[in-house]
């Protein structure tokens, strides 16, 4: 197979949800895992075969209530070895979500934006929750 197998999992309290899948990576919620190396570890690993392999449009979603800086690390590791896909100028598109008045989750977007060379959109939404992330990825928004 050219590309691996889609790959989620459910959010938690302390997890976000992920959704990783040919053409799209959404990774929104709260990340506040004791050791985000176990959470983020299989992530990372599905996106180095995806990023080694992908021929296609990506869509890259991003957003978080909470991140703690250890997992802070994990996402610019994951940005960074995406940032090695081919012609990603032309074929990924990065959105990072933060919720209004969130100055901490603004100013990350715009820091994760300056490590890739994509287009890369830091959009304000009125709060960061479930409905709104099942708003993201149904496309409404």
């Amino acid at each position: 197979m050219m590309y691996p197998d889609s790959f989620k999992i459910e959010p938690s309290r302390r997890t976000p949800w992920v959704i990783l899948e040919p053409g799209e990576i959404f990774i929104m919620g709260r990340s506040i895992t004791e050791n985000p190396g176990d959470f983020y570890r299989p992530v990372l690993e599905w996106i180095s075969r995806y990023a080694q392999n992908n021929l296609k449009k990506t869509k890259i979603v991003l957003g978080f209530e909470y991140i703690n800086s250890s997992s802070t690390k994990w996402i610019f590791t994951i940005l960074k070895e995406l940032s090695e896909m081919k012609d990603i100028v032309m074929n990924v598109k990065v959105t990072w979500y933060y919720e209004q008045g969130d100055e901490d989750m603004c100013e990350l977007g715009f820091i994760l934006r300056s490590l890739v060379e994509c287009p890369f959109r830091v959009v304000e939404v009125d709060e960061m929750n479930k409905n709104r992330y099942e708003k993201i990825l149904s496309g409404a928004i």
